[in-house]
């Protein structure tokens, strides 16, 4: 059994909590907030025994074994790099971090307290995901993709309004990129690899963030197509082109549809298995066995991985004049 803290009181933090203890691998036993109101109304509505105002304080915590981080993502550096300094596994929640010097300095660190550090990239550890990654041998040569993730967010209503929440404020290190835009980048790394090129062509919202914008990555042969964004919808399906047919999946993450549509015959054959009933639930397995099970070689894979879609959002970021408060100092 793993015991647990939590920074950050949202409602990923919510969904996170339930789906590591439906594994039965995880317990909560802290929470931490800088106000001790939020910290004490968060951990009854979990029925956590500790809360903590301070990262030292947390930190000094003999029973916490992992710390699940899921703050504004400026923040998540110098979060992740006192949990670490004190010996503890970190579960980050994307983007790791806001720049790729950021993450290789808590991965150096993480290895030097020989403690775990890993990106939630929950789609990534979806049964249906692996399906369609799987499925990709019978598409035969590939001829390129198109992936997406639109979706309107209620918060772009208070940008309209003159307001600057936090995944919309260069301050706190957001924008749609680093938030919707890494799924399908993520996955596009999970299914091809690493890209020879990318470019992004992005809308820009009144906070100074992309708001969204259609991010091209350029491979050997063919290319990836991908829409995202948080000011507007997308019902369009992800899908991966070959000789033989295409995968058309019902979106990047939450996949419950995976049909292959054989080019010749136009026959549909359903490849998908049952999701599982809660979204984070599979990551929260994934991850405590990698930890318990001291499994190197697939955190190296998946650090590997992160490293590379922050890598790319970094450089689509630069193309297009993006430049994160943290970036200034």
């Amino acid at each position: 059994m793993l015991n647990f803290a939590v920074i950050g009181t949202g409602w990923i933090t919510d969904s996170f909590i339930e789906s590591a203890h439906a594994t039965g691998a995880w317990k909560l036993v802290g929470v931490y907030s800088r106000a001790q109101e939020t910290a004490s109304a968060f951990a009854a509505k979990h029925n956590a025994t500790a809360t903590y105002t301070t990262l030292d304080a947390l930190g000094a915590a003999a029973d916490v074994h992992a710390v699940y981080i899921a703050s504004p993502n400026s923040l998540h550096f110098e979060q992740a790099k006192a949990m670490l300094s004190a010996g503890k596994h970190v579960i980050l929640e994307k983007p790791a971090t806001s720049t790729v010097a950021e993450y290789d300095q808590l991965h150096a660190l993480a290895r030097q307290k020989k403690a775990f550090l890993i990106e939630a990239n929950r789609h990534l550890q979806e049964r249906n995901f692996k399906v369609l990654r799987d499925s990709l041998g019978r598409l035969g040569p590939l001829y390129g993709a198109s992936l997406n993730y639109a979706a309107y967010s209620s918060r772009y209503n208070k940008v309209l309004e003159g307001e600057t929440p936090n995944i919309f404020s260069l301050e706190f290190s957001g924008g749609c990129l680093v938030d919707l835009g890494v799924y399908p980048i993520a996955a596009a790394v999970a299914l091809f690899g690493v890209p020879k090129a990318q470019s992004y062509s992005p809308v820009f919202v009144k906070t100074g963030a992309d708001g969204g914008g259609f991010v091209r990555l350029q491979y050997d042969g063919f290319a990836v197509d991908i829409n995202q964004s948080k000011i507007y919808t997308s019902a369009a399906p992800s899908e991966v082109y070959g000789e033989k047919g295409t995968l058309i999946a019902n979106g990047v993450t939450d996949i419950d549809s995976v049909v292959f549509l054989d080019a010749r015959t136009k026959e549909k054959t359903q490849l998908a298995g049952e999701k599982a009933k809660l979204n984070l639930q599979e990551e929260a397995a994934e991850f405590a066995r990698i930890i318990q099970e001291k499994d190197t070689k697939e955190k190296t894979r998946l650090e590997e991985m992160s490293r590379a879609v922050l890598c790319i959002t970094e450089d689509l970021r630069k193309q297009n004049g993006i430049v994160f408060d943290v970036e200034k100092n």
